[in-house]
């Protein structure tokens, strides 16, 4: 009966709810579980959506009384993960109701018993855990920055390690992560947080070129590239957030391994591999965003235009130039011995199959529709280094479709460009069939003897 709105709406009208309530309180031992069990399913069915049950609920010292059951059973006595999650389901229909109901839960709760519970590691818990906090700061700047106390990042850091070990079923870690680490300016605190206590004690928020990373850091940004990647036009991305990352993309790239050839793709289970490569996948979709959304406490606007401006260009064309060309490129240049023995001992491998079509994807989205970008990367000498990633490449799934949208991007509109091409044709310096694909050839003014690309 209390599974139906009927009879939630019927059951209200006679206030079952308060002798169930009463009913709860007298069964706080081991020995009543069983029917401490069947009167939290109650009163999570008969909360859920019913706002007569929910007002009551809060008028009856409802979530006192949970939080004595969570203390005196399951925290007391060991983990009883069935009342755990119970108890965690009905506050989360509870605090649907409003402010009144999430501030109530809010106040018993908050710090030390979401705490606690955050360190169950169990994905059936972490999913109500997520869809209370997530619901009681929703729309709450001052529960949102009681959160970002040191207090309220630990809650946090222990909802992402139980995460990472146990998983999680529904979107709610991923609708908090998104509010905290993508709207909000809150991601650099929670990531460092994640560092073990022997690092994070000798360093600031900003993260330690000498620490490696860990699992939960991969994990983390792994999530948040899910996030970006589902929900690309529809989540805000503080400019905070975009350069932490660039800066642990620089801080992780003088740590990995780049001689080891590449044996898988993301994930690799190397926890300093992945956090490269997650990083690469969320700066690829930030900057496919085209700047169209960004936090509002954000004044400086563009996101792609801020990243270019703290060096990102620069620093993923000299990411490139490291690597060894793809092999199709290595069997066709124009090269001495003396220059193919250099490449073969100095240049650096990817180190997972996806990097450099990663690199080159960020590169493609920069230049889309910004001539100064496509300036830019003309003036890096990138433009014929772009043209050599137009190739199918076995450790690069798509590279070949990544590496046209990129020369396709920074030649749209931009003449300069379009020349040097031309140039590179006329000299016999690149021969890449796939500037054809995209529409263009290169002809010669029979007059000045000029080469020019033109749209065909």
């Amino acid at each position: 009966m209390s599974k139906t709105p009927d009879g939630r709406s019927e059951l209200a009208s006679k206030n079952v709810l308060v002798p169930i309530l009463k009913l709860c309180q007298s069964l706080c031992s081991p020995p009543s579980r069983h029917f401490l069990l069947l009167s939290l399913k109650l009163l999570r069915n008969l909360c859920a959506g019913e706002i007569d049950n929910q007002n009551l609920f809060i008028e009856q010292n409802g979530v006192g009384i949970v939080s004595s059951i969570v203390n005196s059973v399951v925290l007391a006595s060991g983990f009883d993960y069935e009342i755990i999650l119970l108890s965690m389901q009905l506050l989360g229909n509870v605090s649907l109701a409003g402010e009144e109901h999430q501030l109530a839960v809010w106040h018993q709760f908050f710090p030390l018993e979401f705490l606690e519970i955050a360190k169950v590691r169990r994905k059936e818990i972490c999913d109500p855990l997520c869809m209370v906090i997530y619901t009681c700061c929703e729309g709450n700047d001052e529960r949102l920055i009681e959160l970002f106390t040191d207090k309220g990042l630990h809650i946090l850091v222990e909802i992402i390690r139980t995460a990472a070990v146990a998983g999680f079923k529904e979107d709610w870690l991923k609708l908090l992560l998104s509010r905290i680490c993508l709207d909000k300016s809150y991601f650099s605190p929670v990531f460092s947080k994640l560092f073990p206590v022997s690092t994070a004690e000798n360093c600031d928020d900003d993260i330690s070129r000498d620490n490696h990373f860990g699992g939960e850091h991969a994990f983390l940004l792994s999530i948040l590239s899910e996030i970006l990647n589902e929900r690309l036009m529809d989540v805000t991305v503080s400019n905070d957030f975009a350069l932490s990352i660039l800066g642990i993309l620089r801080n992780v790239v003088g740590i990995v391994d780049f001689i080891e050839t590449p044996k898988s793709g993301l994930p690799t289970g190397l926890a300093d591999v992945d956090v490269l490569g997650y990083s690469l996948t969320i700066l690829r979709d930030v900057c496919a965003c085209g700047g169209a959304k960004w936090s509002k406490e954000d004044v400086s606007g563009d996101i792609v235009d801020m990243l270019v401006s703290f060096g990102l260009i620069e620093f993923l064309l000299s990411l490139l130039r490291d690597l060894e060309p793809p092999l199709i490129i290595r069997k066709t240049m124009r090269q001495s011995e003396n220059q193919e023995a250099t490449t073969s001992s100095s240049s650096k491998r990817c180190p997972y199959k996806g990097f450099r079509r990663d690199v080159v994807a960020i590169i493609g989205n920069c230049g889309y529709s910004r001539k100064h970008v496509q300036n830019k990367i003309r003036e890096q000498d990138g433009i014929l280094l772009l043209l050599q990633h137009c190739v199918i490449d076995e450790d690069n799934p798509f590279l070949r479709e990544w590496g046209i949208w990129s020369v396709r991007n920074i030649l749209e509109g931009n003449r300069e460009n379009q020349q040097v091409i031309a140039n590179l044709e006329l000299r016999g310096s690149v021969d890449v069939p796939e500037i054809t694909q995209l529409g263009l050839r290169v002809e010669v003014d029979p007059e000045t003897r000029r080469a020019k690309l033109v749209n065909v």
